[in-house]
């Protein structure tokens, strides 16, 4: 069965005065209908780059390579009129940041039913049911629709932004830190909101934060990105609560838990900060900020590698770092040591 995203060696360099800087090196992502799937890392790690990468939205500044396959057709090779099909109507985005994702001297109504009436998706003497359809499925009463964005909270103004990514039906929907700004309570609401319409329309979601707790209340996956790549990836439950990879690590150990006083009054953070993408360290990048590092992680970038697999080397998780490598050790010439 072809997957709803598959998202294949992409690579996403921005050309500067000083020379290219990679921003995404070699990430590759699979999403199937009615299936969640987390992006995390710090900022600057490059989610927000693959997100917008997905539908090309990156400036022209941006060079692009790899594939992202949107139920099998390469969203790089398609020509505008197709792209231009595609967004809204195939996959849309959630931003961070209704208040500046929406036009301020517009209706809300008007906002929602605009995609609809560019795609052709709805009639135009349909399109304020189907706007008061959207907004009672996200938990707004249908009056709001003759309401501006300023007359609107921030919750609310989430929730309009979520059913305009929905109007026109689309299979897929990138939801980028689409809660940050909000306070827990309605945080909590606007996820639970997502998972219910992943359910019940059978849509794969794609969301990207900094925040691990929310990835693991909401995505049946996580990916863990650092310094442009994946560094380790697996079910949700397994990489926030028992991670392999060191950043992943001390990512999760970075957040106090509810429930444990000794993590809320001494958090460990991270220390150090992420590297120049235009001037990464060799070996393994996350290496000057690592507590286990070895002699070996200064020459080598490992691979992702299966984390406890079977005896067939087979694992729902993998992890980029030597600890989680094979038993023969790894040398400076990039050796896997015999990876399946």
């Amino acid at each position: 069965m072809t997957s709803l995203l598959d998202v294949r060696d992409l690579h996403v360099t921005y050309r500067t005065d000083d020379g290219g800087v990679p921003a995404v090196r070699g990430v590759d992502l699979a999403l199937d209908p009615g299936d969640t799937l987390g992006l995390a890392g710090e900022s600057g790690s490059g989610k927000s780059t693959v997100a917008l990468a997905l539908l090309r939205l990156l400036p022209g500044t941006a060079r692009i390579s790899g594939e992202v396959l949107l139920e099998g057709e390469n969203v790089l090779d398609m020509r505008w009129g197709r792209l231009r099909a595609v967004r809204w109507a195939g996959a849309s985005i959630v931003f961070q940041g209704a208040m500046h994702s929406l036009n301020p001297v517009r209706r809300i109504g008007q906002q929602i039913a605009e995609p609809m009436g560019v795609h052709g998706t709805v009639p135009a003497s349909e399109a304020p049911a189907r706007v008061s359809a959207l907004l009672e499925q996200v938990g707004l009463p249908a009056s709001r629709a003759r309401d501006y964005p300023h007359q609107l909270s921030g919750g609310q103004r989430q929730r309009v932004m979520i059913a305009m990514a929905l109007a026109c039906e689309p299979r897929l929907i990138i939801a980028d830190e689409a809660t940050t700004a909000l306070d827990v309570m309605i945080q909590a609401q606007i996820l639970a909101l997502l998972r219910r319409l992943v359910a019940e329309h059978g849509i794969g979601m794609l969301m990207i934060s900094h925040d691990l707790s929310v990835l693991a209340a909401t995505c049946d996956r996580v990916a863990i990105m650092y310094a442009g790549r994946v560094v380790e990836r697996g079910p949700a439950q397994d990489v926030v609560h028992e991670p392999a990879h060191p950043y992943a690590s001390a990512l999760s150990a970075a957040f106090p838990r509810i429930g444990d006083p000794a993590s809320r009054r001494a958090p460990r953070g991270l220390p150090g900060d992420p590297p120049d993408p235009a001037d990464p360290p060799s070996g393994c990048v996350f290496r000057p900020r690592c507590a286990v590092v070895e002699t070996v992680c200064s020459t080598v970038d490992p691979p992702l590698w299966p984390v406890d697999p079977d005896t067939e080397g087979v694992s729902t998780r993998q992890a980029a770092c030597v600890h989680v490598g094979p038993a023969k050790p790894l040398t400076a010439t990039g050796d896997d040591g015999g990876r399946p």
